[in-house]
């Protein structure tokens, strides 16, 4: 290794010590992969459940990086005739479901929503963990303040149906501007889907599409492994245990490692998780910007100048923050405990962490700037 990598490992030392220091965080992983593998480097500092020291292997709650997951499986699924991006999501779901979910102005919308519509969030459709029914607290606030508790997918469509409302018609994806919301109730529906495609739970899927061809070791779902749970890190709200374990597996949740989420995400850029060419620029294409939050439920979601493709963020530091050398984009996802997932094409570089704290959502937006910047200049 170069005495500039030399450097870089010092510096991303540091960035990892001065992230655990800050505010409520009190544990993180952070890892680095070059393409080529030239160049690897992972960090961890924290205690697990267990009361053991985190390391670079210990799996943490993935959150919202799961929908990069399942929108992989919803391309795959079209790859192979068994899943039409543009047929309404009525021709999948049950009309217990799908009637009166999306509402507007007085004309149920719910047939004109399509599955792509659900991927590139501009359903329009209320987020039903994060939106405030009116003078009330949001779903999550609830469960917070009361407690733990497991909800089906009847009982979270029945809370968007009857307390929320959508935020605006399903847009025309063949116009130049669609309006883009971040919604959480766009994927649970594309869980839905995917199960009712396939005929078989999500953890099925994903342990034949991706954990067995990929050697994922330490991925597993929420309360659905046959094996024994491995030593986690500890999901933390303002620096505090939070045990949810009943909500986590309602949604189907995710444990993962930085590593596997790097070789997760290694097959995805390098195409080997797709039968066709065209299908990888077709989830990297189409990007749309989230506008400003205009609401508190939109507060904690991803808003500017975060893009979205199709299950996938594009972000990249506005030129103004970093005038001099702008800086490069990546390409993945976060999630609202504060970890992420990315690939830089400029750099050739793959990065990984979490802090698994729930009101450190924007973490991820500070800290892979810098992380940049530090194998940028090495």
């Amino acid at each position: 290794m170069s005495d500039r990598m030399d450097g870089a490992t010092e510096r991303l030392e540091g960035l990892l010590r001065r992230l655990v220091g800050r505010g409520p965080i009190v544990q993180a992983v952070v890892a680095v992969e070059s393409g080529d593998r030239a160049f690897r480097w992972a960090g961890a500092e924290g205690l697990t459940a267990a009361g053991r020291h985190v390391t670079a292997e210990t799996p943490f709650f993935i959150a919202s990086m799961d929908k990069l997951y399942n929108a992989t499986i919803a391309l795959m699924l079209s790859e192979g005739g068994r899943l039409d991006l543009d047929e309404p999501i009525t021709a999948f779901l049950p009309s217990t479901i799908t009637r009166g979910l999306h509402r507007y102005r007085g004309e149920d919308l719910s047939g004109r929503i399509t599955v792509r519509h659900l991927l590139t969030h501009t359903s329009g459709l209320a987020d039903w963990l994060e939106d405030y029914p009116k003078g009330g607290p949001s779903l999550i606030e609830q469960i917070l303040a009361e407690g733990d508790k497991r909800l089906t997918l009847e009982e979270i469509v029945a809370h968007v149906r009857d307390h929320l409302r959508p935020h605006f018609p399903p847009q025309d994806l063949a116009g130049g501007h669609p309006r883009v919301r971040y919604s959480d109730t766009n994927y649970l529906l594309v869980v839905a889907i995917i199960e009712a495609v396939t005929g078989e739970p999500l953890h099925e899927v994903h342990r034949r599409l991706f954990h067995e061809p990929l050697g994922l070791r330490q991925t597993g779902f929420a309360g659905a492994e046959a094996r024994p749970a491995p030593d986690l890190m500890v999901l933390r709200a303002g620096g505090e245990p939070l045990a949810i374990p009943r909500l986590i597996e309602s949604v189907r949740g995710i444990y993962s490692s930085a590593g596997d989420m790097i070789a997760f995400m290694r097959a995805l850029m390098g195409g080997e998780l797709f039968r066709r060419p065209e299908t990888l620029p077709t989830m990297l294409g189409g990007w749309h910007r989230f506008g400003f939050p205009r609401d508190r439920g939109a507060l904690r979601a991803p808003g500017w100048p975060i893009e979205y493709g199709t299950g996938v963020m594009r972000f990249r530091l506005p030129r103004l923050f970093s005038p001099m050398a702008p800086a490069p984009s990546v390409l993945g996802h976060t999630g609202s405990t504060g970890c992420w997932l990315f690939y830089c094409p400029e750099l050739d570089m793959f990065l990984a962490g979490s802090v698994d704290e729930v009101t450190a959502g924007a973490v991820p937006f500070r800290t892979v700037p810098r992380i940049l910047k530090i194998l940028r200049e090495a």
